[in-house]
């Protein structure tokens, strides 16, 4: 069991933006604002309160998903396990549930073939009568795992016309199982969410995935809106069957915006897995990234998830060969037939991804990869289970500790490589569709590897060190900008300043410390990074003092008898230069906990060398960050 530090108190309900609506107030005069949804009366805080959530959960409609075993995951069961409800695990049989609710969840099927594979085993004239799906009942009409691994695999290369055993073609697949086909199940999942939507208590915002494997480079966004079933029903998931190139993705959300009003937001994951392509220079068309491009990417991907089951993508030991924090759940497999990643480029990880931003604005004027930070779980199993002590597991495969130990999975998705990761914090008025895309839009978002810790970012010219004080939060939007904004260059070139709090998970574990992380333009073009560490816990004024560690490696049990319940602080760049385009984000450090990995090891009852991977982790969050403009 953890052991929580005796002392932590929310004694600051006002500043956190706790979901105690007798406790929300107005800037203005202390007077509860109500947000109305139909015929509804939400309570909104315009302070912002923070509300947890996954933007990446996948079930039996995708195909994926269903052919690697796990054919009763559907969203139904997604929504309940979110909202806090104990279901029976789709992947052991086993009940399973989360330690706290969720606040929000997208169930982000893949589109390409969404939900078709089900209904092909209903019998459902259309689909299961056609060439292709003839062919894959024959080859598994008792659902065998080695029948559905086939049928996967038959997929896989058909879907980019490469031979397979059953002669099937790209054609074959939209033709028999895509395209008009899935509407019945769009439409299924569509009326599930509209059912567990619950303005005020839990939010559910309909969106897929659009997969695109550009020759094994992930590609991958996710896609959602505000929008309910009136505007969802009136289009199809775009799919990578109708093209894998993310420039006509964006073209999709243009026209289908401007036809059914809806509100898209696109979210890019796994950078790391991408082979240098989802921070590029290079167009997938060979033409060189330009303004019209940077202009319309940050129309539609305002963020990017950095972090999740498959790896973390903040950064990589070989691109910030300074930060001693850089391997954290390096994920070293590709979505490539040989499954081997080369070399991490540039554009791979998110801080050389802004930090190439920074020098394409130089060179064409507009920043394509101006993003706000997300972290949501990529789960297939149809559960938001991230927990290091409740994890579930990528798929069916590596769902429990007995299965990790005798992998038979797919990829890597097996043994204890996956990372138990991540949710996403997002600062809202309440817990509604449209307030909860709003934040989205504007990057008042931050990324967790699993802890809930509350965290507060202003940047802004007028701030000192007093204003870290009840009224923090108030001050800092009225004279500065949150995680997300933007600072100009003021006339007498001063350097901006930062009111950073950062409050401990309450179930979890203290506070190692808060790092800013910094990256900047120099006048050849080139960029740079630093990581400043800005707040540490017992009294350490040296970064390079480690915290401690108190995890117990026979029984996996840790204290905090180190660390600190919360850190603020009030930060100004000591190497600012005015003319410098410049980014800011907070990273913050919990105290070493243990991992799955060696949790596993003692339950299984074996050394926890033997599982290839650490035994403790510092788990962290990432801020958006705050971007400097000297132009």
């Amino acid at each position: 069991m953890k052991t929580i530090f005796s002392g932590f108190v929310l004694s600051a309900i006002f500043l956190w933006g706790c979901k105690d609506v007798s406790k929300e107030t107005t800037i203005k005069d202390n007077i509860p604002v109500n947000e109305t949804i139909g015929t509804t009366s939400v309570p909104a805080n315009p302070l912002r309160n923070v509300y947890w959530g996954d933007t990446h959960n996948h079930t039996g409609n995708s195909f994926d998903v269903f052919l690697f075993g796990t054919p009763n995951s559907t969203p139904e069961i997604a929504y309940r396990f979110a909202k806090g409800e104990e279901v029976e695990s789709p992947t052991t049989g086993k009940p399973w549930r989360l330690s706290k609710p969720l606040d929000f969840l997208v169930v982000a099927d893949h589109a390409e073939l969404i939900g078709s594979i089900p209904l092909m085993y209903e019998n459902t004239p259309g689909i299961s009568d056609t060439k292709t799906g003839k062919t894959f009942i024959d080859i598994a009409p008792n659902k065998s795992e080695e029948g559905l691994q086939k049928i996967y695999d038959i997929i896989n290369y058909a879907a980019f016309d490469q031979p397979n055993e059953a002669n099937l073609t790209a054609k074959d697949l939209v033709n028999d199982m895509g395209g008009e086909k899935v509407k019945e199940a769009w439409i299924r999942y569509i009326e599930t969410a509209e059912e567990h939507n619950d303005p005020g208590k839990f939010t559910t915002l309909i969106g897929w995935e659009w997969s695109s494997n550009n020759s094994g480079a992930n590609l991958h966004r996710v896609v959602f809106m505000p929008q309910g079933a009136d505007v969802a029903k009136d289009f199809l998931p775009y799919s990578a069957l109708d093209s894998d190139n993310p420039e006509d993705l964006w073209a999709w959300l243009e026209t289908t915006s401007q036809r059914t009003g809806a509100e898209f937001v696109a979210i890019p994951h796994n950078p790391n897995i991408s082979l240098g392509l989802m921070f590029p220079e290079t167009r997938l068309n060979g033409q060189p990234v330009d303004k019209a491009y940077a202009e319309t990417r940050m129309k539609w991907e305002r963020s990017v998830e950095i972090t999740q089951i498959k790896g973390d993508s903040e950064t990589h030991p070989a691109l910030s060969p300074n930060d001693e924090f850089a391997d954290f759940e390096t994920y070293d497999f590709a979505l490539t037939p040989d499954g081997i990643r080369p070399a991490p480029t540039k554009a791979d990880y998110v801080r050389s991804g802004l930090k190439r931003g920074l020098e394409l604005e130089h060179e064409v004027g507009a920043n394509p990869y101006k993003v706000g930070f997300v972290g949501s779980s990529d789960s297939h199993t149809g559960m938001s289970s991230i927990e290091e002590n409740n994890f579930g597991g990528k798929g069916q495969h590596d769902s429990e500790p007995k299965k990790r130990a005798h992998p038979t999975g797919i990829g890597s998705s097996k043994g204890w490589d996956m990372g138990a990761a991540g949710w996403v914090g997002v600062w809202a008025e309440s817990n509604t569709r449209q307030s909860i895309v709003d934040a989205f839009q504007r990057k008042e978002v931050y990324a967790t590897t699993g802890p809930r810790i509350t965290l507060r970012v202003f940047g802004g010219y007028n701030f000192a060190e007093s204003d870290l004080n009840a009224e923090m939060v108030k001050t800092g939007y009225g004279k500065g900008v949150p995680m997300g904004g933007d600072l100009n260059k003021t006339e007498n070139g001063n350097a901006p300043g930062f009111l950073i709090s950062a409050m401990k998970d309450p179930d979890g574990a203290n506070l190692d410390r808060v790092q800013v992380v910094k990256g900047w333009l120099n006048d050849d073009g080139t960029s740079d990074e630093n990581v400043y560490d800005v707040a540490l816990s017992d009294g350490r004024t040296d970064g390079k003092e480690k915290v401690g560690n108190t995890v117990d490696i026979k029984t996996g049990k840790y204290t905090n008898t180190i660390g600190a319940t919360e850190l603020k602080v009030f930060w100004q760049d000591p190497d600012f230069n005015p003319d410098q385009s410049a980014f800011y984000y907070v990273r913050v450090l919990e105290i070493p906990t243990p991992r799955y990995s060696l949790l596993d090891a003692i339950t299984l009852g074996i050394d926890v060398k033997e599982t290839n991977h650490p035994a403790t982790i510092q788990e962290r969050i990432y801020s958006s960050p705050i971007w400097y403009n000297p132009k």
